[in-house]
This record gives structure tokens, sequence and C-alpha cells, in this order.
């Protein structure tokens, strides 16, 4: 899908204390996160987006991972309702800017929806059904946007996107999970090595795509399809948040 705009918020000054499971979590440094963030948001605006930055948010650690606060998808925004109690109130700053360029929606209880788990496509959308999203959220989306939205459920799941992204060109980037998953049919289908699973989460701006430092076999595959530029970057201090490329911006 096609985007003008990025929608970016630095790491806060509470990031270390970011909701992770990664075992270098202790290892957080905050400066040089904002430092690798700063080269991304530079990079999109390298590659032509209009760039919006969201004041530096110090209360929730996870501020910064915009991406799950909303779901941008036939020209409207939908505001999130995020699964974790103390995450919700990220979305509030969201909503503020956004509701100045699209018509605004909420989730509403029982749902839960996290942008992490919804894929976009030009005339449909794949939601993980996940431990941060649940079937009430993704019908009120669907309901909202008014497009086929397919499921792909896994209660182990955190978010889908740390094993799926879409590259363009009818092009779907995955990790051995979902290989041969009936939804992927349709698609020119793109496996990650086992042993770089990580770099299954891809940000793609129209033929560019963006992958984390680090994983020459992933690089080769995209490159081989002969469609893509290719740039790389390190998000290392991301990467001890559990967060990665997508969860850092929100396209539109």
């Amino acid at each position: 899908m096609m985007s003008q705009r990025a929608l970016v918020r630095e790491p806060g000054a509470q990031f270390a204390r970011c909701i992770s499971s990664h075992p270098l979590h202790h290892t957080v440094n905050v400066a040089r996160a904002r430092t690798q963030h700063a080269e991304y948001a530079t990079t999109l605006t390298e590659l032509g987006l209009e760039v919006i930055r969201l004041p530096r948010d110090d209360t929730y650690p996870d501020a910064c991972f915009v991406e799950d606060t909303a779901v941008i998808h036939s020209g409207k925004a939908l505001i999130t309702r995020l699964a974790k109690q103390s995450r919700r109130g990220e979305e509030d700053s969201v909503e503020e800017l956004l509701q100045e360029y699209l018509p605004i929606q909420r989730i509403m209880a029982p749902g839960i929806l996290e942008g992490g788990d919804v894929i976009r496509l030009p005339t449909r959308i794949i939601c993980g059904i996940s431990q941060r999203t649940n079937r009430s959220g993704m019908e009120q989306m669907q309901t909202y946007f008014g497009v086929p939205v397919e499921p792909i459920a896994d209660p182990y799941l955190i978010h889908l996107k740390s094993h799926l992204t879409y590259l363009n060109h009818n092009i779907m980037l995955t990790t051995q999970v979902y290989t041969h998953h009936p939804i992927l049919a349709d698609f020119d289908v793109l496996v990650v090595p086992e042993n770089e699973q990580y770099a299954a989460n891809t940000l793609t701006i129209n033929d560019t795509v963006i992958i984390p430092t680090g994983y020459p076999q992933t690089k080769q595959l995209i490159k081989d399809t002969g469609v893509f530029d290719i740039i790389t970057l390190n998000v290392s201090e991301i990467t001890k948040c559990n967060g990665a490329l997508t969860c850092l911006s929100l396209l539109f």
C-alpha cells in the first residue's frame, strides 16, 4: 500500500521498563534506542514520507510502539484498545493527532485489538487472533472498514507481524510457522531461515524494504526477487523490548 506519511514517537524516559521477555531486556540503553529511532525516522524521510513526530511520552514505557495504537485503512483510522492495562492511554495522543487527517472511531470493550496483529492489504486485511487481539476487536474492525478480514488464530502468538509481513507485489515474507497456511495460498511466499526469524518483520515503503541489520540470508532472499531495494537498520535496543521495525510507525 502506498503511504505519504509516517507517525512516530521516540522512546521515552521509561523505555527500559518496557514489556519484554527478551533475555537482554535488562541491558536496554535508552540513549542508544533514541539514536536508532532517529536513524529510522530519517530513513523514512529519505524514502519520501512526511514524518510526523508525536511528543515524547515519558509516562508509558512502550509508547514508541505507535503501530499498536491504531489501524488505518480505507481512508479511516481505528483507534485500538490495547490488551495490556499498563499500555492503555498511549492511544489518546495518537487519536488527537490522527483526527486532524482522518475520520476516527475507537474499539470498544470487550474488544481488544493491536496494530501489530494487522496486515493491511489493498482490498482486505489479515488479522492475528492472539494474546493481544480478540475476535470482538477483529469483528469491530471489519465492520468499520467494510472490507474482508481473514483471521489467523494462534493462542501462543503475541503479534502476527512477528511472523508475517507483506512486501508488496503479492509477496509475503513469513517464518516457517505459516509457510503452508491456507490464507497465504494466493501469495508468492518467501520463508525466512529458522535462525533468522526476527527478520520476518520488515517495513516496506513503496518498493524499498527495510530489514534489521544482521540477517544476510533474509536480505538475499528479498534481493533475489529482483523487485525491491533493501535498506538495513540497526534496531538492537528496540529488539530488547520485543519491538521491531513495523512497531515504530503508523503509515498512512
